[in-house]
């Protein structure tokens, strides 16, 4: 059975745990470490943008100001994600390992099939979105709006139709990074709030919509479980689903400082958060 690392890195700031996931795929492309399963949370909490989404198109930056809420954009794409009450994973591996495909859609699957058996080992009739309809799969081309879970995408996670955890991947120089957010609790104005809308009308519609299409584990789940119970049974989905053994590693002070650095000069830096 193959070891791979797990990382709890506990409550960080947005810029280090963007840096803290970028790091992990470098010092694996470099042989330093095995592949590595990381749980990790958000102080304060943060509005995350996709790669690729426009700041002044999409984000009342002055709402983001104004709720004291941490900004930053991901490595990944996909939409924007309110990161509060959750619980953050992230699965670095190369490209080349035997258990991961070459597609990206099949990716997902395999790395989170780890994630569906720890929501049914607590009890959750979960299972995988898969778009069906040519209207679903348009809806995924075209977003109708830049909130993350306005939709499940391929692979992730659905109790009744609703989603319940949102992923993005990224492949760079030979490394998958795919992480993603599971949803204890949310507060749904506070996130409409920080988007941009042509009109009152098309918010509510949205925001109606999105209650049909999303839900917090609080909803389904009482009493909700505490996160590290949370996190035990996601390692060991990971765990059942990837066939290895998770050994706990913490990076030494040099690798923390690395990613301190990269955190400081990438990711808190206004040419890497307003680049669209």
């Amino acid at each position: 059975m193959e070891t791979w690392y797990y990382l709890d890195s506990g409550a960080r700031t947005p810029a280090y745990n963007m840096a803290m996931d970028e790091k992990l795929m470098d010092w694996h492309r470099e042989g330093v470490i095995p592949p590595v399963v990381r749980f990790y949370e958000w102080n304060p909490a943060t509005l995350s943008l996709g790669y690729f989404q426009r700041v002044e198109r999409d984000i009342d930056q002055e709402a983001v100001r104004r709720e004291k809420v941490g900004f930053v954009r991901r490595p990944t794409g996909g939409r924007a994600v309110l990161h509060d009450d959750e619980i953050t994973y992230s699965v670095i591996v190369s490209e080349e390992h035997p258990a991961m495909p070459q597609g990206v859609t099949e990716a997902y699957r395999v790395i989170s099939q780890g994630l569906l058996d720890g929501f049914r080992d607590m009890g959750l009739d979960a299972d995988f979105s898969v778009p069906r309809t040519e209207e679903e799969k348009a809806a995924l081309r075209n977003p109708r709006s830049a909130v993350c879970f306005d939709a499940p995408s391929w692979y992730e996670m659905v109790v009744e139709g609703r989603k319940i955890a949102g992923s993005a991947q990224t492949r760079q120089k030979g490394v998958i990074l795919q992480h993603g957010s599971v949803i204890r609790t949310f507060n749904e104005e506070q996130l409409f709030d920080m988007f941009k809308f042509p009109s009152l009308k098309v918010r509510e519609r949205m925001q109606k919509g999105f209650r049909n299409k999303a839900t917090p584990l609080a909803s389904l789940m009482s009493p909700l479980p505490e996160r590290e119970v949370m996190k035990e049974a996601f390692r060991k989905g990971f765990e059942s689903a990837l066939n290895i053994r998770l050994l706990p590693w913490e990076p030494d002070s040099e690798e923390n400082r690395q990613v301190e650095e990269l955190a400081a000069q990438k990711y808190e830096a206004d040419a890497w958060t307003y680049k669209y």
